[in-house]
């Protein structure tokens, strides 16, 4: 990997590491306009294939989608420029922050800065959810509405387990796998007796 590329790597997931308040699903949202939108390094749908797999795997959010893209872009180089980026800044601020941690907890403005900030990262966590589940729209990807559709509906309103639901779309997304490798054996199979069928007729 060309050493600009990797150092294009440390610096977006340093800058992703600093920026990435109010939980970890944020990172997919600057994961995916870096990585997809600016530098078209990873698809859109490779994009939410390695979301997947950091959602799915235990640890933070953001620490495991740094691991994915990282290993998936420079592999194991990557994948310690892109953690360690990550790290320092969160760990940098919270040690200066647990030295005067009481006059943070009392502070008002920091409280208003807090809650600022939280609309703001409701705000890019909307964006992100809506940019990705319409490009599925728009694929006309119909099982895949309706997979996404049911887990809402059972983690909003049922209040069914995220485990649960990653587990069970797992499931399905080996099911679904599985049978369309075999409907394309299938009709690979089908074209190449067509084809020897149609050599032995001339």
């Amino acid at each position: 990997m060309p050493m600009s590329k990797t150092k294009e790597l440390f610096c977006t997931f340093f800058k992703i590491g600093a920026f990435t308040f109010g939980g970890g699903y944020v990172i997919v949202t600057l994961m995916k306009t870096k990585f997809v939108d600016q530098y078209h390094w990873i698809d859109e749908e490779e994009m939410l294939d390695l979301v997947a797999i950091a959602q799915s795997c235990p640890g933070a959010i953001a620490v495991n989608g740094a691991i994915v893209v990282g290993y998936k872009l420079a592999g194991l180089t990557g994948v310690l420029c892109s953690v360690i980026a990550t790290v320092i800044p969160p760990f940098v601020i919270l040690s200066a922050i647990s030295f005067c941690y009481a006059a943070f907890r009392s502070n008002l403005i920091v409280g208003w800065m807090l809650n600022g900030m939280q609309s703001g990262v409701g705000a890019v966590i909307m964006e992100v959810s809506f940019s990705m589940a319409s490009g599925i729209v728009k694929e006309k990807q119909y099982l895949s509405i309706f997979i996404m559709a049911a887990a809402f509906i059972a983690n909003y309103f049922y209040k069914v387990s995220a485990i649960v639901l990653i587990l069970i779309c797992i499931a399905l997304g080996v099911v679904l796998t599985l049978y369309r490798e075999k409907k394309a054996k299938k009709n690979d199979r089908n074209t190449s007796q067509d084809n020897a069928q149609k050599g032995g007729a001339l």
